[in-house]
């Protein structure tokens, strides 16, 4: 059976905390490192894995993660590879996962025969960044139908008009961009992150979750305070890019363990519920 988004937010709620969103980029520095890296972020504690799909253009991605879709690109990994790796990851570690992909991949795949594929293969959710709320029917209305929740994205500059819409068309989560800009550490988390959670509880009732410049303990425990989840995913890539193999397993374990610290540092997260 694949594990649900649901069912991974109301473990962490059971728990009195946020859940852990770890992000990795498939393929890089292959597959199979890529299936010990997301066992590993499991063993830590992560309670759902975001797995990009590599891409030559991608959108809101920072260098870091840019440089690792420039990697596995080069090491011939293609969106059907990865889906053929899906299977393997669902079951063992068991987390559910979500495909983060620009929308030309899903368009060049097939977006019907992309979503069967996907969800043959285990995956639980889909995140297109470049996909706008307004024009998502399309696609989500096929996610949907192969049993996959749709994610949407919200930034500080959104209106309230697009944040409605964007929470509208999501049934896993609402995902929180915490600041301008792009992934990775530089600039950290948002100084209105408290507000922008606060503007989106107000038209959604899915789980919020944060990402973009979520780094360290701290970072993890300020978002945790807040919402629903906490996303992490350039501190991951980088220790996958700057380690031996068995060296990023190791420490993608241990980034895992660290940021989970701060997570349950908080306190009750009843008022979340």
């Amino acid at each position: 059976m694949i594990a649900t988004i649901q069912a991974a937010f109301q473990r962490a709620r059971s728990e009195n905390r946020a859940a852990l969103i770890a992000y990795l980029a498939a393929g890089d520095p292959d597959l199979a490192t890529t299936v010990a890296l997301v066992r590993a972020a499991a063993e830590g504690g992560a309670d759902i894995i975001e797995l990009g799909i590599p891409f030559s253009d991608p959108l809101a991605d920072g260098p870091i993660i840019q440089a690792a879709y420039t990697r596995a690109l080069a090491n011939s990994i293609t969106t059907r590879r990865i889906i053929e790796v899906l299977p393997e990851l669902a079951k063992d570690p068991g987390l559910p996962i979500v495909l983060m992909t620009a929308l030309n991949p899903v368009l060049a795949y097939g977006a019907e025969i992309f979503c069967k594929d996907a969800s043959a293969a285990g995956a639980a959710g889909l995140l297109v960044p470049d996909l706008l709320p307004e024009d998502s029917e399309s696609l989500w209305s096929r996610a949907h139908a192969a049993g996959i929740d749709t994610i949407c994205l919200s930034a500080p500059d959104t209106s309230e008009r697009r944040l409605a819409a964007a929470a509208a068309a999501s049934t896993g989560f609402l995902y929180l961009i915490s600041r301008r800009g792009v992934t990775g550490p530089s600039g950290g988390v948002g100084e209105t992150l408290e507000a922008e959670v606060a503007r989106a509880r107000a038209v959604c009732e899915l789980p919020i979750a944060v990402g973009f410049g979520v780094t360290t303990a701290d970072d993890a425990r300020r978002v945790a305070r807040v919402a629903d989840g906490v996303i992490v995913g350039s501190a991951f890539v980088d220790l996958a890019a700057n380690s031996a193999p068995d060296a990023a397993v190791g420490a993608v374990r241990a980034k895992t363990e660290e940021l989970m610290n701060g997570i349950r540092m908080v306190g009750s997260r009843t008022e979340n519920a």
